[in-house]
């Protein structure tokens, strides 16, 4: 009889997306679960021909699946890609190399590099439980890393996954600390600044705790989950792309660690400094420019936090080899009509083709930002990058290579429109005293947004704005009528989120 026998059971697909969290699905009766002692949420590891795989166990307790089966996620579908008919075969995996490194980290110890290293393996391997990283993350929150762990974490990061070499001269990159809805300037820097000749491989995030990433806004209008194969034909073809940074695994542990911090609704700005910079050294960056948006309801809230974070970024940049530098920009209220995926590519796409009805504020932070970021590069003439920025946007060149970029990437696509919209009005007459961007990005993912890509709201209103009574003051866009409903439920019992002062 076969040694393994006791543990062998046929694959099925279960269809249940787990969003990258390998599950695995087995009868309570199964010879694996009795056998083995398996419980819920015991971790196991999954071996198919050669192929490996440590997943969470759930446990079936009616007659939906057979005793003989393991029915599997789609993450854990993927890890293993197992052919028709194949059988799984199951054991306890390790303990984890980092266990004690965690455990003293949540204790209060400080983590050194060998330490950040073990548990930056073990999240990349998913040798971690979602329970341990989430424990993790809260060890790690608020001001609980310092500048030598944000360090070591940065390049335990960069460490356990792959890494780019363009060759000699500048590669060009931004980053945009986030928290302000709306801000979505980087398919617009990376075209201008593409269009001048100079590198630009953009990696990007989806959303973590807004209602889109740039990734999210940029596949309504391209393809974004390209290998590093069709990333470097992009880049080379076109100098810059816009991608998504989960498919090219530059910072495998951190995709893993975003998906922790996404229900926690939560980062911290040690984890921050080591997930930005980590990306950019993997994607082979020289000069980077970090957007910071300050703002009482932005990310970062204060000029003293502002500083704080610039001189973390700053350090941790200038060690790890970049050219770096932060630009502080008004985090008060959004950028653009559009908060959320389509929206802000409508938004972005009317900028780049010079629309009467663009936004002036998303036009004039995206010059900025790019011209800050080319007053980096060694070859531009000092303080012209904001003129080569301007003409180079209305001279049509950089709408011309923003569309040149998306063919290269699989093709561009124009952005749909919700079939669902419905005004939230205001209830008195004033001026626009202040706009809650957190409540206002809470709308927008109540709505749906960012996986309904259509969802969101619009709001052209900004401080200062008089308002009439019975005036609409933001657009809910939804793809469902479910959604619209959740959303504008939100907003009747948030009606300060544009607070208005006596005219």
């Amino acid at each position: 009889m076969n040694a393994h026998a006791h543990t062998r059971l046929r694959v099925v697909r279960a269809g249940i997306d787990t969003y990258q969290q390998p599950v695995v699905y087995m009868h309570r009766d199964c010879p694996v679960c009795r056998s083995e002692g398996f419980a819920a949420l015991t971790r196991v590891q999954m071996h198919v021909g050669t192929q490996q795989v440590i997943a969470t166990l759930n446990v079936v307790t009616d007659d939906h699946l057979a005793v003989d089966e393991v029915a599997v996620s789609e993450a854990a579908w993927a890890a293993v890609m197992p052919a028709e008919g194949a059988f799984a075969t199951f054991r306890h995996p390790e303990p984890a190399a980092s266990a004690g490194a965690l455990r003293a980290k949540v204790f209060g110890a400080r983590l050194d590099d060998a330490g950040c290293l073990a548990l930056m393996r073990d999240t990349a391997a998913n040798r971690l439980s979602d329970i341990e990283l989430a424990a993790f993350v809260t060890a790690c929150a608020g001001e609980r890393l310092d500048h030598g762990e944000t360090l070591a974490l940065t390049r335990a990061m960069v460490a356990v996954g792959q890494t780019l070499d363009w060759g000699g001269g500048p590669v060009l990159d931004k980053h945009c600390v986030g928290g302000l809805p709306g801000n979505r300037t980087t398919p617009i820097v990376v075209a201008i600044v593409a269009a001048l000749g100079h590198r630009i491989p953009k990696t990007s995030s989806r959303a973590i705790t807004s209602p889109a990433g740039t990734a999210d806004t940029m596949e309504v209008m391209a393809p974004v989950a390209l290998d590093l194969t069709a990333m470097r034909r992009v880049v080379e073809r076109e100098g810059g792309c816009v991608v998504w940074g989960g498919n090219v695994r530059l910072s495998p542990a951190d995709d893993v660690l975003i998906r922790v911090e996404r229900p926690l609704d939560f980062d911290s700005d040690g984890q921050l400094v080591a997930s930005v910079l980590s990306k950019k050294v993997a994607a082979g960056a020289s000069h980077v420019l970090i957007d910071m948006p300050v703002g009482p309801t932005a990310k970062v809230r204060s000029d003293a936090a502002a500083q704080s974070l610039a001189a973390r970024l700053i350090a941790t940049g200038t060690a790890m080899g970049l050219t770096i530098a932060v630009f502080p920009t008004d985090g008060r209220q959004p950028v653009g009509v559009g908060i959320g995926p389509a929206l802000e590519a409508r938004d972005v796409l009317a900028v780049l083709r010079g629309a009467p009805e663009a936004p002036t504020d998303l036009r004039d932070r995206a010059l900025a930002v790019a011209g800050a970021l080319l007053d980096l590069a060694p070859d531009t003439p000092p303080g012209q990058g904001l003129a080569l920025a301007t003409e180079t946007l209305k001279s049509g060149r950089a709408l011309s290579k923003f569309m040149a970029i998306c063919e290269a990437q699989g093709g561009f696509t124009e952005p749909g429109e919700a079939p669902f919209q419905a005004p939230v009005l205001a209830t008195r007459a004033g001026r626009v005293q202040a706009i809650d961007n957190r409540r206002l990005a809470k709308v927008a993912k109540l709505a749906g947004a960012p996986g309904a890509p259509l969802a969101g709201l619009t709001c052209a209103l900004r401080i200062g704005d008089p308002v009439a009574n019975g005036q609409s003051l933001y657009t809910v866009h939804a793809q469902s009528p479910g959604e619209l409903a959740y959303a504008l439920a939100y907003a009747q019992i948030h009606p300060d989120i544009l607070s208005l002062e006596a005219p």
